[in-house]
């Protein structure tokens, strides 16, 4: 079984966007469970760029 891992946004007009596809349970979690995986704990500039430019978000994943 593999699993997906999708950014989504707390905006209601911006669509939920998939990132990364054909991943282990561990891989997706190991992703999301970062520092990474959410703009309140990011770090990376182009990552705050992202949340300046459309609000707060999360990355989420779920079975393919």
């Amino acid at each position: 079984m593999s699993y997906k891992v999708k950014i989504l946004y707390f905006r209601d007009n911006i669509p939920a966007r998939t990132i990364y596809t054909g991943l282990t349970e561990a891989e997706a979690q190991a992703i999301c469970g970062s520092h990474e995986g959410s703009s309140k704990t990011c770090t990376r500039a182009y990552l705050k760029r992202r949340t300046k430019l459309k609000g707060p978000w999360f990355l989420a994943y779920s079975k393919e």
